[in-house]
């Protein structure tokens, strides 16, 4: 960049140079002569052939002025070509990369794993396939239906059922209602209404098993 703002002032110096002595050139014969010419005809000669130099090398700096917005301009649109282009590259291999969307998956899903762990303490109860799935229910007073704050399959499945067991967390084996809620239920979503008795008599046995213990 330093190279190409020297080689325009360079340029620009030339051409100046150039156009002055293009003005001057033809004149020298009138200029010559006005070392003889009477002090008061002097000046205006003199006037008169600067204002010609003058406008004549505003004319060269104002075309001077054009081309080099003209070239800089070009340089910034190429500029914001290639950083577009290069974006777009770039978006296009990191979304594109099955490495990538795998290790995003991944992170994903052991957020969510963990979001799932610490919400089993609080569970009301478990209900289990009782190895391949477990669904962890919370209902508290006031609640439209129990939601549901954990799923999973297999190994998942049994983690919850650990952690539910190390914080005092009922579990309740019940095969085709933990299939139906892991397939019917999302994380942090109330039970639909058609498994709304077969859970409720879940809870209940589950409090008055409670209450018993007390």
């Amino acid at each position: 960049q330093a190279l190409v703002n020297f080689a325009k002032g360079l340029v620009k110096v030339g051409l100046l140079g150039t156009i002055m002595a293009l003005l001057l050139w033809p004149e020298r014969s009138r200029l010559e002569a006005l070392i003889t010419v009477d002090p008061a005809a002097l000046l205006p000669a003199v006037v008169t052939v600067a204002l010609q130099m003058l406008g004549a090398v505003i004319a060269v700096l104002a075309l001077i002025a054009a081309a080099d917005f003209l070239f800089q301009y070009r340089q910034w649109f190429e500029r914001q070509k290639m950083s577009m282009r290069e974006l777009k590259e770039e978006f296009k291999q990191t979304e594109g990369d099955p490495a990538i969307k795998a290790r995003i998956r991944r992170l994903r899903e052991e957020r969510m794993r963990k979001r799932m762990m610490a919400a089993v303490p609080e569970a009301s109860v478990v209900i289990t396939n009782p190895t391949h799935f477990a669904v962890a229910l919370k209902y508290e007073k006031g609640d439209n239906a129990p939601r549901c704050v954990a799923k999973g399959a297999d190994a998942i499945a049994l983690r919850i059922r650990e952690v539910a067991k190390a914080h005092a967390v009922p579990v309740v084996e019940n095969p085709p209602l933990a299939r139906a809620l892991h397939a019917t239920v999302d994380l942090d979503q109330e039970i639909p209404p058609e498994h709304y008795r077969a859970v409720a008599e879940i809870i209940g046995y589950v409090m008055k098993l409670r209450r018993a213990a007390r």
